[in-house]
């Protein structure tokens, strides 16, 4: 994804800014994994792992490699997973590859037993990664991704057309809807179903293949939704610096530099505003503080596919 490797993007405060994968999500694939007969804990592969956030819970396998296309991210994910888990340097365990999904060759034929891809498999151009997955992936191999769409407010359904106004409205001077890189924000936003199934991609090198969806009632036409997983309280300020990792708002500046010069705020800031002057009206009560906690969760869609 091009803003991951301007300039101007900053991967240490988007490591610190994203919501963290919940543990039960890492039991629901490894369960998957282990289901199979044939199943091995080598190696491990996260790909476009971004800082490594995702990388560092691999831990049940002896070798993890992070493969990611930007620099700055495989940078960052470097120097934080010396320090990642409660102190512990994983650097003996963990590596990382700069490359793209689509060219796996620092990897050997038949090499991998598990692999993901967190909040990046939207990217992929699925009829070069299914080809690379099956020829890296071991038999009875898994391949696990996810990602998160829209984010909701707990409490405050109320809130969602407010949310939806701005991050995917269709006007370019007060919306960020027209900013996000196609198709890649519409194959997330749509929960994965444009991901081709590998069975009929590849006949013979897949097994199995499942969409599983973390969803909540957010998604009602989604089929079989699983409660909502993906969760995390933080205050009205760190919310805020959530909003500042956004891809369409480094290029909505970029179009609109005048805008972070308005008095009133820039179109983040506004936003923001919006949002806790909503949530005043629906509990009757004060604007929210910016040190005041607010409850935010992200519906996630799963795929899950084993080689044959």
């Amino acid at each position: 994804m091009a803003t991951f490797s301007k300039a101007t993007f900053n991967a240490a405060k988007y490591a610190s800014s994203r919501p963290t994968y919940p543990r039960q999500l890492y039991d629901f694939v490894f369960q998957f994994h282990g289901r199979a007969k044939g199943a091995r804990w080598d190696t491990a592969v996260d790909v476009g792992c971004g800082t490594g956030q995702a990388t560092v819970e691999l831990t049940p396998f002896q070798r993890i490699v992070g493969v990611e296309p930007s620099l700055r991210m495989v940078e960052q994910a470097r120097e934080s997973v010396k320090t990642r888990l409660a102190g512990i340097n994983l650097s003996s365990q963990i590596e990382f590859v700069q490359s793209s999904a689509e060219d796996l060759s620092c990897l050997k034929d038949g090499s991998v037993d598990l692999m993901i891809a967190a909040q990046a498999c939207h990217w992929f151009k699925w009829d070069k990664f299914w080809p690379e997955a099956a020829r890296v992936l071991r038999k009875d191999g898994t391949f696990a991704a996810w990602c998160y769409s829209e984010f909701r407010l707990s409490r405050f359904p109320s809130a969602t057309a407010i949310i939806n106004d701005y991050a995917q409205g269709s006007d370019p001077a007060n919306s960020l809807g027209t900013y996000w890189e196609r198709p890649g924000r519409t194959i997330l936003d749509e929960h994965l179903v444009a991901v081709p199934d590998p069975r009929e991609v590849l006949p013979d090198k897949f097994s199995e293949f499942e969409r599983v969806f973390f969803t909540g009632s957010h998604y009602p036409d989604l089929p079989n939704a699983r409660p909502v997983i993906l969760r995390k309280r933080m205050s009205w300020e760190e919310l805020l610096g959530y909003f500042r990792t956004w891809s369409p708002l480094h290029t909505f500046h970029e179009k609109h530099p005048e805008d972070l010069q308005r008095e009133d705020g820039d179109i983040a800031v506004r936003f923001w505003r919006k949002l806790k002057e909503e949530v005043a009206r629906a509990e009757g009560k004060e604007v929210p503080k910016d040190e005041d906690p607010v409850d935010i969760e992200w519906p996630l869609a799963l795929i899950l596919a084993r080689r044959a």
